[in-house]
């Protein structure tokens, strides 16, 4: 059985990247709590993931930066797979 491919170093150091961006979720525009680190990074919904634009699922490159995207851990659990851009939430300049 073959390892796990998101416990490689390829993909440890592109989460790394994304991560030191510190760029707000690219689904809903909130910031992330980059803050958290370790175990509270695995189960707060505000923390960082890596989220890739294409699914995997659907032909996306797991290692590829241009398909990596900042997103929070609830983001990316709710998008799932979706590539659905009519889906995607509108997302004002600033807060009204």
């Amino acid at each position: 059985m073959p390892a796990n491919p998101r416990n490689g170093r390829p993909y440890r150091r592109l989460c790394d990247k994304q991560r030191a961006l510190r760029l707000p979720c690219w689904w809903c525009g909130e910031p992330i709590r980059y803050d958290l680190t370790g175990l509270a990074a695995q189960r707060h919904r505000d923390a960082f993931t890596l989220d890739h634009a294409v699914p995997l699922s659907k032909g996306g490159d797991l290692h590829d930066p241009a398909n990596a995207r900042s997103a929070h851990r609830r983001c990316n659990s709710a998008r799932g797979n979706r590539i659905d851009a009519a889906r995607q939430p509108v997302r004002s300049s600033r807060r009204w």
